[in-house]
């Protein structure tokens, strides 16, 4: 019955085609042929590796989907969780407090209005090289002052998952709590953030006013070769966040050899960290969200279960230097 792995992600957008079409163009995927249901909901399905995407777009403004994209522009809506069982899922969750809105669909409340449904396990194989990403590394969702502590809860009551890493993270007058829960089968990790109420209103005060509540700020997606894939996808037209040249300048100090040189994370502005398995590396896309909300991460690691200890950090000051140019 425990939770294995995400499915697949619904995503409901304004325009499924354009947005497949610009995920294809920039990303690498593959798009399977388009369906439109009898109600005129319209739905792509993108492939690459074993991540799996579902884009949905209704022209009837009172359709649910057309209606969260209302709400908080597009972005997504449910997370497919892949379970043995899917049913006894659902009975598990419930018994643990959670809110059930589709019975028969075996959809249950998330977070804000990003909801969590319980399917059987996926049966594919993974879409044949070559390829740019290979899985769903994890999903970073943002939530409201005073709601960290009962969402991992939440979790590790309703879903079986538990706490692996946790941060209190400060920018500048800025500040935010961190902890990441996993399942059992180290698959599914979500990365769940509030803001400090006590600190000066910063990025995820920013995120929850322009999104309208808790919500997926990014997904991460895993690669095996970080460094070809951000050159072929900023070659595609994608920018990335940058980083000041100051963070490289201390890498060696801080972590010694790193897998990857440090010339060459500098040129592509790709951050470094290590946990007691190994290195990690990331970097985070520029978002165009017309809120400025949701945007998509690039992982590569090298031994790393986790997350280190400065990364995160190093990601929201990435954010505030963008936020910061784009006002001007």
């Amino acid at each position: 019955m425990s939770v294995q792995t995400i499915a697949h992600t619904e995503f409901h957008c304004a325009d499924a085609d354009k947005t497949a079409a610009g995920l294809c163009a920039d990303y690498g995927f593959t798009a399977d042929a388009p369906a439109t249901a009898p109600d005129g909901t319209r739905t792509v399905g993108l492939r690459q590796g074993t991540i799996r995407l579902h884009l949905s777009s209704a022209a009837d403004p009172e359709h649910p989907v057309a209606d969260f994209v209302a709400r908080h522009g597009d972005g997504v809506a449910v997370l497919a969780l892949g379970c043995t069982d899917p049913r006894a899922a659902l009975e598990r969750a419930e018994r643990h407090g959670a809110r059930v809105l589709d019975r028969d669909g075996a959809l249950i409340a998330g977070f804000g209005d990003t909801a969590l449904r319980f399917v059987p396990l996926p049966t594919g194989e993974p879409t044949p090289e070559p390829r740019l990403l290979d899985e769903l590394d994890h999903v970073a969702i943002c939530l409201p002052a005073g709601r960290l502590v009962e969402s991992v809860r939440f979790c590790e009551a309703a879903l079986g998952f538990r706490t692996i890493f946790e941060e209190y993270i400060e920018v500048g007058e800025q500040a935010m709590d961190s902890k990441v829960v996993q399942s059992p089968s180290g698959a599914v990790t979500f990365t769940l953030i509030e803001p400090d109420t006590g600190r000066r209103p910063g990025q995820i005060d920013d995120f929850l006013a322009a999104h309208g509540g808790a919500g997926v700020q990014h997904l991460a997606f895993i690669t095996r070769d970080i460094t070809t894939a951000v050159r072929t996808i900023r070659a595609r037209g994608v920018e990335f966040l940058t980083t000041p040249g100051a963070y490289f300048d201390v890498l060696a100090e801080r972590f010694g050899e790193t897998v990857i040189p440090v010339e060459i994370l500098r040129d592509l502005h790709v951050l470094v960290d290590q946990d007691h398995g190994g290195q990690l590396f990331q970097i985070f896309a520029r978002s165009t969200h017309p809120r400025r909300t949701y945007f998509l991460e690039l992982i590569e690691r090298q031994g790393a279960g986790t997350f280190g200890t400065a990364n995160i950090k190093a990601l929201y000051e990435a954010i505030k230097r963008h936020s910061s140019a784009a006002s001007v």
